[in-house]
């Protein structure tokens, strides 16, 4: 993001009210704008330049082309490293990334073999968006990260075996009831083990902590960017991680329940009718754009949900930082996507 830049001068975090939702929801459209993947090398390269001419003092004016600058920056640089993320774990390919992995476990009938090959598949993607785009200030260690992605496999694999074994069991319900909680078995392992995904990748942030800074005045920003000076980090807090990361994991689950909620049940009433029940080779063109039309509209929703840069009240972390705050007793920290 912007903010991995050289130059103090502070450059406003987005051109929408990120303290509203529908703010962050506008901010979260832009980086998720799958028409930034397209961006060369070149075309970065000199978006990079214009934002640092900003921030450097060299360009007096937010012009649409420095806005249009740092869009494509945000949507392609982690905030941390200042490197560009692997492209397909960007937010931006989040949609096209998702939509045959999705595609694949809202599959009707699909046999055991199926899915588990699925499940795999969706925690091996969730992985690596998770790893991604994690806060760096806490690295995490292959051996971590296999370890997390073995547990995150077994508890998808396990909760999607065992609701796809119990609901046929269940008497007291009828056909049509069956079918219905059937489709929407992936939407529990995919909810359960996608929570569990991001607190086990990222648990070396909860056990070391992030580091936090103290938030600005205008005065201080002033000064700052007079000096040329960066803010530096308090240091780390558990207390921010643990917020960081619980906040991040209902974002996921949030982002989850439309997609795998809604396309299986509108397929299931529609194969009711006779038009397609008529043509069942169009059910998975029709369950594909089903679950690219809820994607598209879906992910800024769950990503606006929380700040990406949260500021919070330093007496809520840990007593050392405790009187530390800056701007009305204030820390922020980088929340991580």
């Amino acid at each position: 993001m912007s903010a991995s830049l050289p130059g103090s001068r502070d450059l406003p975090a987005s051109r929408y009210d990120l303290g509203t939702y529908w703010g962050r929801v506008k901010q979260s459209a832009e980086i998720a704008d799958p028409r930034t993947l397209f961006v060369s090398s070149s075309r970065l390269e000199r978006a990079k330049e214009s934002v640092s001419s900003y921030k450097q003092g060299q360009v007096n004016s937010l012009t649409p082309e420095i806005w249009q600058a740092k869009k494509v920056v945000d949507s392609t640089l982690h905030p941390d490293t200042g490197q560009p993320v692997f492209l397909p774990f960007r937010m931006s390919c989040f949609v096209i990334s998702n939509l045959v992995v999705t595609a694949g476990m809202l599959t009707p009938g699909l046999t055991t073999r199926g899915t588990l090959l699925w499940q795999i598949a969706n925690q091996s993607l969730n992985v690596s968006i998770n790893s991604a785009n994690a806060n760096k200030s806490t690295p995490i260690s292959t051996s971590t990260m296999i370890k997390s992605y073995l547990l995150a496999v077994s508890a998808s694999c396990s909760v999607a075996l065992g609701l796809n074994a119990l609901v046929p069991r269940m008497k007291t319900l009828s056909p049509s009831t069956k079918t219905i909680m059937t489709r929407l078995v992936p939407f529990a392992a995919v909810a359960s083990a996608g929570a569990l995904n991001v607190f086990l990748m990222r648990g070396e942030e909860i056990r070391q902590g992030i580091d936090v800074f103290p938030t600005l005045t205008k005065e201080e920003k002033w000064q700052k960017e007079k000096s040329g000076t960066e803010v530096q980090s308090l240091g780390k807090s558990k207390k921010a991680a643990i917020l960081a990361v619980g906040e991040t994991a209902i974002s996921r689950v949030l982002n989850a329940t439309p997609i795998m909620v809604l396309p299986p049940l509108i397929l299931v009433r529609l194969q009711r009718t006779k038009w397609l029940a008529n043509r069942p080779r169009m059910v998975l063109p029709i369950n594909l754009g089903l679950i690219l039309t809820t994607s598209v509209f879906a992910l800024p929703l769950a990503l606006g949900a929380f700040p990406q840069r949260q500021a919070v009240q330093a007496t809520s972390l840990e007593e050392q930082f405790w009187n530390r705050g800056g701007k009305d007793g204030q820390v922020e920290f980088n929340r991580g996507i």
